[in-house]
């Protein structure tokens, strides 16, 4: 069966409709004849079920493999994902984001696409614009986001990658009193011994330096300082700082202070308790409920809040979902929208 290679297609005559779609799920038929992606195309020249030409010049596959590669970006890198899913004994074709895979047991006709695959190479940064667009065309047609990434000795790590709508159980997000706290150099302390404890003790704010006295970091400090239940005093003269004043000088002192508020605020609002992530090398871990600070349970979540311009390293995203999966918690990205944070979840699938 001879395959005629046009453009960025191969063209199959009409016995290939029967043998090739038919019975394995290759190509489109269009007409009477059946039309090959050149992935698909490559793989069936491999198995040995096609042969290929070019202007009636036979093509083996290393040149065909040359060819296609000039006609399409990273084919290369679609070649081996195709071929590792159709050796997996799923049916994958062709789509929006690279591909389509049905479901196991399913096929085209009797099921619906599982998931959209995109593929990557691990080189290449993958802007969070990208993401976003990748996550819009699956979501409208509610599939699952598969991130096939290829290293550089063509193993493929596999990411699922879905918007999650994170709810936490704290029924009261502060206590009941305002108190006043002094910015130090890169925290605020809180003097009254009493007022320390109850604002530790409800909601797990700060850490206590000793049983009288609360530091608080600055997103800590911005959020309770924005609901009027600390006033903040410089140090230095006693005059209160608002919120403006105060976002100023934690700016300076942290840069991405603006945006770990932001985050922090609506982290607190959605009854969820984010404490610092330093330790995992992120902005937060985040716990769904604290009801005491003598009986603090596992962190569900680590978070890190990026610019709308943030462009993915994969292997240092690689080593953050790596270690969020070692430590039992799901990695998760906050990007801020008009209203609000939306929230990605990333973490490592079997395929």
């Amino acid at each position: 069966m001879i395959g005629e290679l046009t453009n960025d297609r191969v063209l199959v005559d009409e016995k290939g409709i029967d043998e090739l779609y038919k019975s394995g799920y290759f190509g489109r038929p269009k007409g009477n004849k059946l039309e090959l992606s050149l992935v698909e195309a490559a793989y069936l020249l491999y198995r040995n079920k096609i042969k290929a030409q070019e202007n009636e010049k036979g093509l083996d596959f290393t040149d065909f493999f040359k060819k296609a590669s000039l006609r399409q970006q990273y084919f290369e890198l679609k070649y081996i994902v195709y071929k590792d899913i159709r050796e997996r004994g799923l049916y994958i074709q062709p789509g929006v984001t690279d591909f389509r895979v049905y479901p196991r047991g399913g096929h085209p006709g009797k099921s619906q696409p599982r998931s959209y695959i995109h593929v990557h190479s691990e080189r290449i940064p993958l802007s969070l614009k990208d993401l976003q667009k990748l996550l819009e065309t699956a979501d409208n047609v509610h599939k699952q986001l598969i991130l096939a990434i290829v290293d550089e000795e063509s193993d493929i790590t596999f990411y699922e990658a879905k918007k999650v709508n994170i709810k936490g159980d704290m029924k009261k997000l502060y206590p009941d009193l305002t108190t006043s706290a002094s910015l130090m150099e890169d925290r605020v302390l809180i003097w009254d011994g009493e007022s320390s404890n109850t604002i530790h003790e409800n909601g797990f704010y700060g850490k206590l330096l000793d049983p009288e006295h609360l530091q608080l970091s600055l997103v800590e400090s911005g959020y309770l300082l924005e609901n009027n239940i600390i006033q903040v005093n410089d140090r230095k003269n006693g005059n209160h700082l608002n919120f403006s004043e105060f976002s100023k000088r934690a700016s300076f002192i942290e840069s991405e202070f603006p945006r770990k508020c932001r985050v922090y605020s609506d982290l607190r609002n959605r009854g969820l308790v984010p404490k610092t992530g330093f330790k995992f090398g992120t902005h937060f871990r985040v716990y769904k409920q604290v009801e005491s600070s003598n009986n603090i349970p596992h962190s569900e979540y680590l978070v890190h809040a990026l610019p709308n311009d943030y462009e993915f390293i994969l292997p240092v995203m690689s080593r953050a979902i790596r270690l969020a999966n070692s430590v039992k918690k799901r990695m998760l990205f906050a990007v801020e929208k008009e209203k609000g944070f939306e929230y990605i979840d990333i973490g490592r699938v079997k395929m």
